[in-house]
């Protein structure tokens, strides 16, 4: 904690700065002239950039700052899109379609490749980036790097084996079948705490299926999306493709309001809150759009009473305290056993007081700021929730002092399982103790909440394991077992139940959302048999 004083002390004179719109914060006041932050430049990036691209470079929107939350100080501009530049993005991601459609998927595939060997190449200045823009931590921030090559690498595989069926028909002389195709344009919109992995999901699986996409990124990260779009942008230029194919539109809930209602993007993947994701569903349903919705989740790990405490802790002081608790699949309850609970606390609160808290982007740092001072504001009120509720603060409930968007990571013990405050999604730092008598009890105080993004057990009984992946157990997309609640990796379909929206992304067949599906009945013979045996003559 001394460590993170002496930071915050340094780096003061600057926060006052946090607030100052792009207009007025002096020149020499941006991080990428700092000699420290230079390789910024090795991205493409400059103090000032244009946050559309479809082939070419262009803004003529609202000039915004991104800052780091590490200190509040500001990175660089970006000029956003208004609705005139959405609408030329648009025109020119159609017309860059009509080529794309006409290559064969496993040279799309090829094409996908290249853009991972690209990102590969560039793998630590885009996590340092995401590090300093998100306020993840380094490895963090690579890691999710990591993540859209290894999606890359999967869609070229899957250039060459998605299909569709043969089925036996009914009538002679006739073949039935199934034909998968493109969708033609698919609209992104991204969150600010994965804004490269998940458009890497989006963008590679869309890609080999013939798609081209319209992607708009976090309003607080638009330099990630401008870097992620040059790297993107040098592949297409290098095959002398259209740059449309992988368009970009930096903006605000304005140009998010374009995507959901435009009848040319048949699919809009939407990665979000609950609460924006549900408005976005609407908008798309209205036109009869197709939406692949990534929302909420209030994800638990129940802890039995046979469960191994060593992997138990290791793995909650991630999925709790992680991305300071600003991810979506973040543990956000821990259900203990009554035979286990007092001791699974001890051991917890000594782990947390060994959390290396402090500057995101520096070697050996394990937790980090808070993306807003917004959800500095949302820890404050949850913890007071939590309190008069009934809970008991068993480490941390403080802000820490400093120019940066630092609290404590956070336990909080003795509320009931249905008390308002735990039933709540707040993207902060703080997990809640739950205690428990019954699997069954557990497993409906698992489901009892609105969303079913992902959930985990610890337990060494088969007979429970496969309880807790059956019929009767978690209601959940991603169900664990003796691992975190995050962490997921890109061969399975990852996606949730109820509130969390039902969208699958990522692997397994989630490719499917991004295709329409015909079947084909094809008659080679001179007869004109009708199905179910009808006569019509």
């Amino acid at each position: 904690m001394a460590t993170l004083l002496k930071f915050a002390a340094k780096v003061a004179p600057f926060a006052a700065n946090r607030h100052v719109c792009a207009s007025t914060v002096r020149m020499a006041s941006y991080l990428i002239q700092d000699p420290k932050y230079s390789w910024l430049k090795e991205l493409g990036l400059g103090v000032e950039n244009k946050g559309v691209y479809c082939g070419e470079w262009f803004g003529s929107g609202e000039e915004v700052i991104s800052y780091s939350p590490t200190t509040n100080q500001p990175i660089a501009k970006v000029t956003q899109g208004n609705s005139k530049d959405y609408e030329r993005a648009v025109k020119a991601a159609k017309e860059a379609w009509q080529t794309w459609a006409d290559i064969p998927a496993p040279q799309r595939g090829d094409i996908v490749r290249q853009i991972g060997d690209a990102l590969r190449a560039k793998i630590d200045l885009l996590g340092k980036i995401t590090s300093l823009e998100v306020g993840k931590i380094l490895p963090e921030g690579i890691g999710e790097v990591q993540e859209y090559v290894d999606i890359c690498d999967y869609a070229v595989g899957l250039s060459r084996m998605f299909s569709g069926h043969v089925f036996p028909s009914e009538r002679k002389g006739h073949a039935l079948l199934e034909q998968w195709n493109p969708l033609g344009l698919v609209g992104v919109i991204t969150a600010f705490n994965f804004p490269v992995a998940v458009y890497g999901w989006n963008s590679a699986i869309a890609m080999v299926c013939g798609n081209c996409l319209l992607w708009k990124g976090a309003p607080t990260t638009p330099l990630t999306s401008v870097a992620v779009t040059k790297v993107i942008q040098s592949v297409l230029e290098k095959n002398k493709l259209p740059g449309a194919i992988c368009s970009l539109v930096c903006g605000g809930a304005d140009i998010g309001t374009l995507i959901a209602k435009d009848e040319r993007l048949p699919l809009v993947s939407f990665t979000g809150s609950t609460q924006i994701g549900h408005k976005v569903s609407m908008m798309v349903q209205e036109r009869f759009g197709k939406f692949l919705l990534e929302l909420g989740g209030n994800n638990a790990i129940i802890v039995n009473s046979d469960a191994d405490l060593d992997m138990v802790v290791r793995a909650s002081v991630f999925a709790c305290a992680g991305t300071a608790g600003q991810r979506c699949t973040t543990t956000r309850r821990l259900i203990l056993h009554e035979t286990v609970h007092d001791e699974v606390i001890k051991r917890l609160v000594r782990a947390y007081g060994q959390l290396r808290i402090g500057d995101p982007c520096e070697p050996g740092t394990l937790y980090g700021p808070l993306h807003t001072k917004q959800g500095v504001e949302n820890y404050k009120k949850a913890l007071d929730e939590a309190v008069k509720q009934g809970g008991k603060i068993e480490c941390g409930g403080k802000v820490i002092e400093g120019p940066g968007n630092f609290v404590e990571p956070t336990i909080i013990s003795g509320l009931s399982h249905d008390a308002t405050i735990v039933h709540t999604e707040t993207f902060v730092p703080i997990v809640y103790i739950l205690k428990f008598q019954t699997l069954d009890e557990a497993i409906a105080w698992n489901n009892e909440v609105k969303q079913g993004l992902s959930s985990s057990i610890f337990t060494k009984d088969i007979g429970t394991i496969f309880r807790w992946m059956g019929p009767k157990g978690s209601d959940c997309g991603i169900i664990n077992v003796n691992i975190p609640t995050n962490g997921a990796e890109i061969g399975g379909a990852f996606g949730g139940e109820k509130h969390t929206g039902g969208g699958r992304e990522s692997g397994s067949d989630s490719w499917k959302q991004y295709m329409r599906r015909s079947t084909c009945t094809i008659n080679y013979s001179k007869e004109l048999p009708l199905a179910q045996g009808i006569k019509f003559e």
